[in-house]
């Protein structure tokens, strides 16, 4: 299996994890890159309490113990101390998504493994996870990095069934994108209802191995996999 940055997709920059807009020079000294570290985990852990609507900048600098002046030194408003939580977190948020099928690779191990990089990475983010959706709603520009961010991975995706199709591994009669934007949406949405909502079978949590099969499973019959059909 072929390992990507998290900041790449096969070479294309992928969007920042949180608008650029939003973001400022980090301060210079170690005092001040404490401080900065402390208000980043402290509105982490009161956005992830509260959600966004409802946070409130003194909730923020009373968690991380510092004056509340000090928060207007490296932050303007909740927009910018948001992106900052997002940028934090990145690298464990982001996955480059299916991985690219090499030689002797076993093509359905490979999916599996990408599968399950992608829900372990949502379970351990999914109050943050939950709190982009929600901010989306009501930020535009959080919503268009949302887009953008999506969109790369499912082109990502894509080149990945193009791949297989041309090794003849998966079905060469669908198109390579809506197959994408299909099957990597089941995943995104099977995640969010899994760890965001905790829908529940039967009174019963999802269970983390059976979700993992289930969608690497669906992925491989809908591509038409060797023994998958």
């Amino acid at each position: 299996m072929e390992t990507t940055a998290p900041e790449e997709l096969d070479g294309e920059q992928a969007p920042p994890v949180a608008p650029l807009s939003h973001l400022r020079e980090p301060p210079t000294t170690k005092r001040g890159a404490r401080t900065r570290a402390a208000l980043v985990k402290a509105a982490r852990k009161v956005f992830e309490r509260d959600g966004y609507l409802d946070t409130r900048l003194t909730d923020i600098t009373k968690e991380a113990q510092c004056a509340a002046g000090s928060f207007y030194t490296y932050f303007a408003n909740k927009e910018e101390v948001l992106a900052a939580v997002l940028l934090e977190a990145q690298e464990d948020m982001m996955h480059p998504g299916m991985g690219r099928v090499q030689g002797t690779d076993d093509p359905y191990a490979v999916l599996e493994a990408s599968n399950r990089a992608y829900l372990e990475a949502y379970k351990r983010n999914a109050k943050l996870m939950g709190l982009l959706e929600q901010v989306a709603q009501v930020e535009p520009e959080f919503r268009e990095f949302r887009r953008r961010r999506s969109d790369a991975f499912i082109r990502r995706n894509a080149r990945g069934i193009a791949d297989l199709q041309a090794r003849g591994v998966a079905d060469r009669e669908v198109d390579p994108m809506m197959a994408s934007r299909a099957l990597s949406g089941m995943v995104s949405v099977m995640a969010y209802n899994a760890f965001v909502l905790g829908e529940r079978e039967e009174g019963t949590a999802v269970d983390f191995e059976d979700l993992v099969s289930t969608v690497t499973r669906l992925w491989a019959n809908a591509l038409r996999f060797p023994g998958h059909r």
